[in-house]
């Protein structure tokens, strides 16, 4: 990823690789849907992974990076996401997330998978999105091998967890700089899912994915939600 998408992008190229999901809170301060933990945390003297340092990505890092994800919807939230962001902002995609969610039925696969061509324009003219006429057919297709995974392995969660033998990798890193950008587990899932016809699944967007979802947890030692520390 170059530096030059984001400052999250300078987060990832040290982390992995790629910008995780930072999640706009509702103006409530609560979050509903998905559920990940209780660590928001309002402390300025933690020490945190560097890449956390604005209020969207302090709370994204304190309550759901690297938190295992076993929600079927939730887990395709975060490849369409994912795929979105390639070649934008993170933040672009943090501040159209619940327009996301609005725009595509809550990440609900089954009807995504139906969308037909009028719902097609309607996204396209749609400015809480991006508006990509791939990423949008991706967003389709994806629901689709979403559909045919649950169908064989019965569920997302089954078929994902599959490829880190379903239990979290947790690592030991010191430093952002030690982070791969993709591992022997991202490459195979990279490749598995695009032989079963997911669109914008390359091994650096799925070990970003693998990473957000709790599949990977890379929090640095020095960091208070690493496993060690709690």
């Amino acid at each position: 990823m170059l530096l030059a998408r984001t400052w999250v992008g300078a987060w990832v190229a040290m982390r992995h690789g790629r910008a995780q999901f930072l999640p706009m809170l509702p103006r409530s301060g609560v979050w509903n849907e998905p559920e990940r933990g209780d660590h928001l945390v309002k402390s300025k003297d933690l020490v945190r992974c560097g890449w956390a340092r604005n209020p969207l990505s302090i709370s994204y890092h304190d309550r759901e990076w690297g938190v295992p994800v076993h929600n079927d919807r939730t887990l395709f939230e975060f490849l369409i996401l994912e795929g979105a962001q390639a070649g934008l902002s993170w933040d672009t995609i943090l501040r159209k997330r619940e327009n996301y969610r609005a725009a595509f039925d809550r990440f609900d696969a089954e009807i995504v998978a139906r969308y037909d061509r009028r719902k097609k324009a309607a996204l396209l003219r749609n400015p809480g999105i991006v508006r990509n006429r791939l990423k949008i057919d991706s967003a389709i297709q994806n629901a689709r091998s979403t559909l045919a995974v649950v169908e064989e392995f019965g569920s997302l969660d089954r078929y994902l967890w599959r490829f880190v033998d379903g239990r979290p990798r947790i690592n030991a890193w010191k430093s952002m700089g030690q982070v791969p950008v993709r591992t022997a587990q991202s490459d195979a899932m990279s490749k598995d899912l695009g032989q079963r016809g997911f669109k914008f699944v390359g091994s650096t967007i799925c070990y970003a994915f693998m990473q957000a979802v709790g599949m990977v947890n890379d929090h640095l030692v020095s960091c208070f939600r690493h496993p060690a520390r709690r």
